[in-house]
């Protein structure tokens, strides 16, 4: 992207680390608009940032931004499922409908099945199968001018699920993997049925203040992000031309506990530390949460990934809201951790996911691998 400036602005708290400033500017010049990375390992912490904070402009993301983390919230809202479940107010592999009988799902979806993505519910943001067939999700997953156009619109997280249900499931209960944000709005209907109290509450009293995390939101609907932060982009076609729109204030309702939650780099180390660590929860279900599934090497709202010889294993989840991206990985005892803030230009054809993958890998060998490949 011409647009994007080569400058980088890195602080450190820890050693100069060359390697880890030359990768974020290398991910910069393959068409990321800006990153934020911040790495905690054996030689201490170290924060920078390199690219744009907005396009036009000439200043690098802020170091430490906030920034819409996407999935990553799903990681906050399946511990929140598994808290209850280690207090005995809902079990791991009891049904779903016997907490929520007003939806009149098949009794073979547990609670473990929706952590996993199992249920086989369809996803309501849209359904993408391998023979490149697309059933689209609600109106604001519409791609183009229309994202642009819902970006402000609001909906209710039972009429997400109300739109899932009426659509055939993917497959029976349990017998497949498939990503579906629908079943993580369950999840967060269920806290609340199971709790009497709204996810966002139950998030604030069981995790962010604990933890100190006090530049992490749950917006509910409300549009803002807080200061200081990067911009985040749409490009859409409109009447023939090409419009990049600035979709950094928008109504995250439309992902509800799939993806809505804002937070920092930093604040990202502390959740994933501490629940990497065991402070989160109680080692048997730690364990069943970090148990990948064959087929997906997901466990319980995290991924499992084998960095390779001598990186070892990781737990992370990254996550994507429109322009905006966050990513978050940690070793199994919390010792080293990698989290990321990245914005950059989204459109309809995801032309930048290719670049956001090897961002990805590139991040994960320098620190886990030592920038081995």
């Amino acid at each position: 992207m011409g647009e994007t400036l080569r400058t980088t602005n890195t602080t450190a708290a820890g050693p100069d680390r060359p390697e880890l400033r030359k990768a974020i500017q290398e991910i910069v010049d393959s068409g990321i608009t800006g990153l934020s990375l911040r790495v905690h390992d054996e030689r201490g912490q170290w924060s920078g940032s390199a690219g744009l904070a907005e396009l036009g402009g000439t200043v690098a993301p802020p170091v430490n931004g906030h920034v819409r983390i996407g999935s990553n919230t799903k990681t906050f809202t399946a511990t929140l499922v598994l808290q209850l479940v280690a207090e005995g107010k809902i079990g791991l592999d009891t049904p779903a409908d016997a907490c929520l009988p007003g939806f009149g799902l098949d009794p073979r979806i547990t609670v473990r099945t929706l952590l996993q993505h199992t249920s086989g519910v369809f996803n309501f943001t849209g359904e993408y199968y391998e023979d490149g067939t697309v059933v689209p999700g609600i109106p604001c997953n519409i791609t183009g001018k229309e994202w642009v156009d819902n970006q402000f619109t609001s909906y209710r997280p039972e009429d997400l699920v109300r739109l899932a249900l009426s659509r055939p499931a993917r497959f029976e209960p349990g017998t497949d993997w498939s990503y579906s944000n629908t079943n993580y709005v369950l999840a967060r209907l269920l806290v609340e049925e199971v709790t009497g109290r709204s996810c966002a509450e139950e998030t604030h009293a069981r995790i962010l203040e604990p933890l100190g995390l006090t530049d992490t939101v749950v917006p509910g609907t409300s549009p803002e992000i807080p200061a200081p932060h990067a911009h985040a982009y749409y490009r859409y076609e409109d009447a023939g031309r090409q419009e990049t729109a600035d979709v950094t204030r928008l109504n995250p309702s439309w992902i509800s506990a799939g993806g809505d939650m804002i937070s920092t780099p930093q604040d990202l180390h502390t959740f994933i530390s501490a629940l990497a660590r065991g402070e989160l929860l109680p080692a048997p279900l730690l364990a069943e949460m970090r148990k990948p599934h064959p087929k997906s090497g997901f466990g319980l709202g995290l991924r499992v990934q084998d960095t390779g010889p001598d990186g070892g294993t990781v737990l992370f989840h990254n996550g994507g809201a429109g322009g905006h991206a966050a990513l978050m990985y940690s070793t199994l005892d919390g010792g080293t951790t990698l989290t990321a803030a990245l914005n950059y230009v989204d459109d309809a054809a995801l032309s930048l996911t290719g670049a956001f993958l090897k961002a990805q890998d590139r991040l994960v060998s320098e620190v886990f691998r030592g920038g081995r490949a």
